[in-house]
């Protein structure tokens, strides 16, 4: 790999080595309480760096920037695929499981079967392509992080959208993240049916506001401990544990 070759130069060295198309995925949404989980897949043109300058983890472009770089991968790109995972599948089988379900989603619906896959982060068995997890790919791996901007921007969209029916918990600010703003609506007005009741600081508001999840949940050991002591208090948000 050139030193100079940026985010370009692990994709470029695969394809050089005739184990292209090489096909980036990422998710976003894992981390909020509230809204779908979105995972998207890309595969960009070899060669065409020069058209992407600027193109990086989606979280470190400003909005207008991703709303650009998102019009120009869906021109651009050789394929894409954007998979959205809704609240009850996250509620059901963890967030952790559901993101690697998502991905392998998003690399299934590929029209163009990837040569290799790389992933942001941690590994995904099950892959119909060798694949290699990318320690903050969104920023090493530009097709990394153009499936992140996919990903984002998709879901951005979602969770703005809802705040139109359900503009009393801020969607349109904070897109769903526990934020000090987004405790205190969940504080006020108890969790809604876009919540992930499977984190527990949504268990606990919906406990003392008197609701029920409205669809199956397995909920991690400490939102049953809420549940189980009757406890009200604000509890640390945590993610269900998985296998």
């Amino acid at each position: 790999m050139r030193r100079d070759s940026g985010n370009w130069g692990l994709q470029a060295a695969l394809d050089r080595r005739g184990l292209g198309p090489v096909a980036g995925v990422d998710e976003a949404g894992r981390g909020a309480c509230a809204g779908p989980l979105v995972v998207a897949s890309c595969v960009l043109r070899p060669g065409d760096a020069g058209r992407f300058e600027g193109l990086t983890d989606s979280k470190l472009l400003t909005a207008a920037a991703r709303e650009r770089m998102f019009d120009l991968i869906l021109k651009r790109a050789v394929d894409y695929a954007v998979v959205i995972v809704p609240v009850a599948e996250v509620d059901l089988i963890g967030v952790h499981v559901s993101n690697i379900e998502g991905m392998r989603r998003a690399i299934a619906q590929l029209r163009t079967h990837p040569g290799y896959v790389l992933i942001d982060g941690f590994r995904v068995p099950g892959l119909t392509a060798p694949s290699m997890p990318v320690i903050k790919g969104d920023r090493a791996v530009a097709c990394v992080a153009a499936a992140s901007v996919l990903a984002k921007v998709t879901r951005d969209r979602i969770m703005t959208e809802l705040h139109e029916t359900l503009p009393e918990y801020g969607f349109d600010e904070h897109k769903g993240y526990c934020t000090g703003t987004h405790s205190a609506a969940l504080a006020e007005h108890g969790p809604s049916d876009v919540h992930r009741w499977s984190f527990v600081n949504v268990a606990s508001a919906g406990l003392a506001h008197g609701r029920r999840a409205p669809h199956p949940v397995a909920l991690s050991v400490a939102a049953t401990a809420v549940v189980q002591n009757g406890r009200s208090t604000p509890v640390e948000l945590e993610e269900r544990e998985t296998v």
